[in-house]
């Protein structure tokens, strides 16, 4: 399964990584989670990734300097997806990618339905435009959307139109 990601430029790229995994953690304490050396590691490896990661990456990252086993990694992204720290991404069927979300900031996606691949998309929001609207005329406030797009990559496309051409 191919599991490349494009790489957008993210608003928080000019902050130092020690800033941004201060601000999570302090977002995590706000939400009764306790500060441990397995949650530093998990947000710092989440903070520096490219593109968001899977569990396993995760619990098998270099940078896990707590050595937490995969069960405590989970139960982590668990406790950080509920508390609205991370967004959870990917098919249900296929493994789930983690991602952080910054507050004031949002990335949309593509996820491939055949290999499960997620790309960042890497375009103005058109929904942005909507939300607003959306808060204006409702008078809700915290408004927020989640935009994933589902469809073929273009290197599964390619492969079957290879197998099409096979007797």
């Amino acid at each position: 399964m191919s599991t490349d990601i494009l790489h957008c430029d993210h608003h928080t790229a000019h902050l130092p990584k020690g800033e941004l995994v201060d601000a999570l953690l302090a977002r995590a304490k706000e939400g009764g989670l306790r500060r441990t050396r397995a949650l530093e590691d998990v947000l710092a490896i989440l903070v520096g990734a490219t593109r968001p990661m899977t569990l396993a990456e995760i619990a098998a990252s270099e940078s896990l300097a707590s050595k937490a086993d995969k069960a405590t990694v989970y139960r982590l992204l668990q406790k950080l997806e509920e508390r609205r720290i991370l967004k959870r991404l990917g098919l249900h069927d296929r493994s789930a990618y983690y991602a952080v979300i910054f507050p004031g900031q949002h990335h949309d996606y593509l996820i491939c339905s055949e290999c499960g691949r997620i790309e960042e998309l890497c375009l103005a929001c058109p929904v942005e435009a909507l939300e607003k609207q959306v808060a204006d005329e409702s008078g809700f406030t915290g408004i927020y959307h989640e935009l994933e797009f589902f469809g073929v990559c273009p290197p599964c496309r390619q492969k079957k139109a290879g197998h099409a051409d096979r007797p």
